[in-house]
Formats: C-alpha cells, structure tokens, sequence
C-alpha cells in the first residue's frame, strides 16, 4: 500500500546523506518532497501541515545540528513523527494503554460496530470475536441490528459459526433498539463476557441513519464505539470517520483492507481527524486477518524498514511447534525428510499468510533483493506443489524414489497438471532433501552455500524462481 510513499522518502533520507548537516536551505527540498509523498498517499492536508511543521521543527533542532550523521538523524526524526500523528505520540507504550479494549464493566462488555456499507464490518465482527476468543479467552455472542439487509444476518450467522462465536438470532421486521436489548439479556442469562452488536452501513452519511444508530447506543450503552473503516477509500474515509465521530462518542477506530493496492492516506490521517486510537487493522479476506495496531511499526513499514516484530508473531501464530519438533527429531535421529515433511512446510508458511503477507513486513532491501516475482503466481505455484503431493500415496509419500514415469502421469492427472510440474516438484524437493540432511550432519558451512547457490543464477533451480517464476 505505501510503496511510492516508502520510495520518495527513501530518495529524500539518500539525498540528505550526503549533506554535512541539515540547513533551512537544503531541508526545503526535502520538507517538499515529503510534503508531494503524502499528498500523493492520499493524506487529508491538515495532517500534512501539522507533519511538515513538526519535521521541520525537529530537523532543524539541536538534536539534529549535533548529530554525526544527519541522514540518520532524518530518518529518525520522520519514524518518531510518522509514529505520532498514526497514533497520537510517539510513545508506543502510552499508545497500547491507550488503544487497548476496556472490559472494565459489568459483563457483558458491549462492543458496538460502526461504519458505512461495504467497509467490512460484518466480517470484522467475525475477526474481532475469533480475536478476543484465541488473544482474551472471551466468552463471545455477536448479534447483527442490520435489519435493512437480511443477507447480513445471514452472512454473521455463518461468520460466528466459523469462528466459534455465539449468534442471536434477529430478523429485519424487528427495531435495532428491541434487538440489542434482548441480545443483552441473552449475553447476561448464558454469562457471555462480551457483545458484538453489528449495526446497518449506508453507502453514504445520512440523517436516518445517524439517528438510527444514536438511539441503539443510547439504549445498549456500549463501552467501546468502534468505527470500521475502508483504507482503501482515501480521503473519503477521514470524511467520513469526522461524521460518524460527531455523532458518536467513538472509543476507537478498526482498519480495514490495509493490504490493498490504494494510496493509504487513511491509515495517517484518521487518528488526526477522529482523536481516537487505531486498535485494529484488518488484513486479508481471512477470517485471522485481524492485528493490534501499532503506529511505530506502521511508520516503519512506511519507511520501507519492514516490521520485522509482526514477521516473528505471525511465525509464532502459525508455527505449529509440536509438529516441527517432531520433525526436527525425526532428523536427529537419522530419520530421512519425506514429501509429507514437505507439504507440512508449504502448510506452515500458509498459516503463517502466505508468500505475500510474509513479503510485506520485510524491509524494503529484501523485498528489492527478491526481484519482480510474482507474488500471485507463486502463492498458486504453492498451491499446485501442495495438490500434487495430496495426489500422491502414503507410500510414494514417505518413499519418492518410487515415482517413476507411470506414476509421474497418474500423480499429475489427479492434481490436473502437466507431468513437468510433477517433475519440477521432485526437483525441488531433491534440494530440500539435501539440504535437510547437510542440517542433520551438522554442516551449516555447506548448508549455506547450498543455499546462497539456490538464490544465484547457478543454483540448483537453474537460475529460476523456486515457485516457478521467471
């Protein structure tokens, strides 16, 4: 979403690096290239003043002036800066206390949703609830109050079923007061820690609905408002988050669709515009695809530094670390790294969001040092390799030598590809085999210059994408 923002300040940090000091006249160039960046991000104008001043500001202070090197000292004065105005200071500890949920109530904790139509709200219900089940051990019930559209009571019945939330069935000829009323009974009689109330979106602000919505919290007195909103509808969506936070007492903000293709201005400006924490970012169409939110490893991310920190949480999330012991044993113990080994690897990395969402939260060196591969093309490479393997026999599985050109033709009319894809597949896992086996013996020299041969031109992929890219 950032990369042309990353790329102009990535030129501006290169061009001060090779300035002996920061000046009122060398930073006019770089404050109006980091002024075009964030209009082009489609950042509202007030948050952009407010930033250029205080770079400005900061940049041209003492702790600047004193510094060794003022490109560094640029950098750092733009991460701290990005990491206030995403999350209202630069202190990601008074940030966290700030955008954590409060469940200092009596239970339920109602949690009422916000937002126009198709921002994702419905399935954001369904990703907070699997959220506070897995992060909270919440108790959960969710209940929609949307009775303008009963395709939506329907899809958040089958989104809590999904994630093992609670549902309370309403129906449209029922008020959203009366439906939120009798969910809270519910939730209080079965001992429900917290409420989901899903509420009606438009497709854009009107009276009715604001009314609507201002009567349902007045009844259900929710302790968090949260506003659900598109990042990919740009300046709209600060438009539209100072509507809704005139006319609600907002406790918070969720992001949603903050993997997409637009500009990203929204994620930089609502918390200006609103006043009120981002807690939630929404990735993906998963229904895991929900994150806290965190303003200074967003402004990282901005900068092209990666966000490294999400990298290893999504790794401890989809790990399965049995499993991997199991395998990690099986090797010690002499034991050879199969084709089920291998699909329980492609398996993990799936788990862990596949090749696109891990790519994202590298810095921007590794992602330029993985060339212009198709990211598309090499999730569905990975879903092929998986195919083929699930193609294949308990017995061709734990023994591959036994494919032979026979079986080579069944293994790929069952996964419905060509014989070299099958091929292809045995290849790589011949690599992988041997490296696993250079690991077993304790050869990490080799093991890698294995590796540092698979990513050169030579290596054993001659000199292709491993996931079949060019």
């Amino acid at each position: 979403m950032f990369d042309n923002l990353s790329q102009r300040l990535a030129k501006v940090v290169k061009t001060m690096r090779g300035e002996a000091r920061i000046t009122e006249a060398n930073s006019a160039e770089m404050l109006r290239e980091v002024r075009l960046a964030l209009l082009e991000a489609d950042v509202a104008l007030p948050v952009v003043r407010e930033f250029i001043a205080r770079v400005k500001e900061k940049a041209l202070g003492e702790e600047v002036i004193t510094s060794l090197s003022p490109g560094q000292a640029l950098v750092g004065v733009v991460q701290r800066e990005l990491t206030a105005i995403i999350g209202g200071s630069a202190d990601p500890e008074a940030f966290r206390k700030d955008a954590e949920l409060n469940f200092a109530t009596q239970p339920p904790a109602i949690i009422l949703m916000a937002g126009l139509q198709g921002a994702g709200k419905t399935t954001t219900v369904g990703k907070l609830a699997k959220w506070l089940k897995e992060q909270k051990k919440k108790k959960v019930l969710v209940v929609s109050a949307d009775v303008y559209r009963p395709a939506a009571i329907k899809q958040l019945e089958t989104v809590a079923g999904q994630v093992g939330a609670d549902f309370f069935p309403s129906t449209g000829d029922q008020k959203p007061v009366d439906i939120g009323l009798a969910a809270i009974d519910w939730a209080k009689r079965h001992y429900h820690d917290v409420l989901i109330v899903d509420t009606a979106g438009r497709l854009g602000i009107d009276e009715a609905m604001m009314n609507e919505i201002k009567a349902l919290h007045a009844a259900i007195n929710p302790i968090e408002t949260l506003f659900v909103v598109d990042a990919m509808t740009g300046q709209d969506a600060v438009n539209t988050a100072k509507a809704f936070n005139d006319a609600l007492p907002l406790t918070g903000v969720i992001l949603t669709k903050l993997d997409g293709d637009s500009r990203g201005g929204a994620a930089l400006s609502v918390r200006h515009i609103t006043g009120k924490p981002i807690k939630f970012a929404g990735v993906g169409e998963k229904l895991d695809g929900l994150e806290a939110f965190h303003p200074d490893r967003m402004a990282q991310r901005i900068l092209g530094m990666g966000d490294i920190l999400a990298l290893v949480e999504e790794a401890q999330k989809g790990i399965d670390m049995a499993e991997a012991q199991k395998v990690a044993e099986k090797l010690r113990k002499g034991g050879g790294f199969d084709l089920e080994d291998f699909k329980a690897q492609i398996s993990q990395m799936k788990k862990m969001g596949g090749l696109g969402s891990l790519m994202d939260k590298l810095p921007a060196q590794f992602q330029a040092a993985a060339g212009q591969a198709d990211m598309g093309q090499a999730e569905k490479q990975i879903a092929r390799m998986e195919g083929i393997i699930n193609s294949m026999t308990p017995a061709e599985r734990a023994k591959p030598d036994l494919i032979k050109a026979g079986r080579k033709r069944r293994i790929a009319a069952g996964a419905g590809v060509p014989v070299q894809e099958v091929n292809r597949l045995l290849n790589q896992f011949d690599q992988m085999q041997t490296m696993m086996k250079k690991m077993q013996k304790g050869g990490i020299g080799k093991l890698m210059r294995s590796m540092k041969g698979m990513m050169g031109g030579g290596g054993p992929f001659g000199g292709k994408n491993p996931f079949g890219g060019r």
